[in-house]
């Protein structure tokens, strides 16, 4: 058997972490490394003290068929990137490397590529991340994405087209717990 580089090493840590996750759609894994140095871990979850989606059997973005990459708002859970941020010393995360990684919950089968999203990159660049490496099991290649390249005055993905926005459904009512996902 071969040895696994590093790269390979930190994001098969990152898929075993992800194995943790409460998310019936998707379940990721994060792993902060520093200095070949393991900071910090996390994976998708509702956060402490709320019942987890898993336990709870319904997921209200599924229910509503909310595209991917919209209405984070109506998740209930904290992503696997935030997670791990959260759970780490601010100096220990600057200049370090965030390893991502995901699967589909019913299949556990690999995602395409595993990237983070808006929020989360705003975590990542606030937090001194210097880069992200993840699968791009599209092209059976390891992505490095440089954190900086985020910063760029003409890279902005914080917004949304309304056009690309999955609107709720007019005729439909929803209780304040139902879009807070209590």
């Amino acid at each position: 058997m071969l040895r696994p580089d590093k790269e390979h090493y930190y994001l098969d840590l990152a898929l075993d972490v992800a194995k943790r996750s409460t998310c019936l759609r998707r379940k990721y894994g994060a792993v902060i490394v520093k200095d070949d140095r393991i900071i910090s871990t996390g994976y998708n979850g509702a956060p402490r003290g709320r019942e987890n989606c898993c336990d709870r059997g319904v997921c209200l973005r599924e229910e509503l068929k909310v595209p991917s990459g919209q209405r984070y708002e109506l998740c209930r859970s904290v992503h696997a990137e935030a997670n791990a941020i959260i759970h780490a010393t601010y100096a220990d995360m600057i200049g370090a490397t965030l390893y991502l990684a995901g699967c589909d919950a019913m299949s556990n089968a690999p995602l395409p590529v595993s990237e983070p999203c808006s929020m989360c990159k705003r975590m990542i660049i606030n937090a001194q991340i210097e880069r992200v490496v993840s699968f791009d099991n599209n092209k059976g290649i390891v992505s490095e994405i440089m954190v900086k390249d985020w910063t760029t005055p003409d890279h902005d993905d914080s917004i949304i087209p309304v056009s690309a926005a999955t609107p709720l459904e007019p005729e439909k009512t929803y209780t304040l717990d139902q879009l807070l996902g209590n």
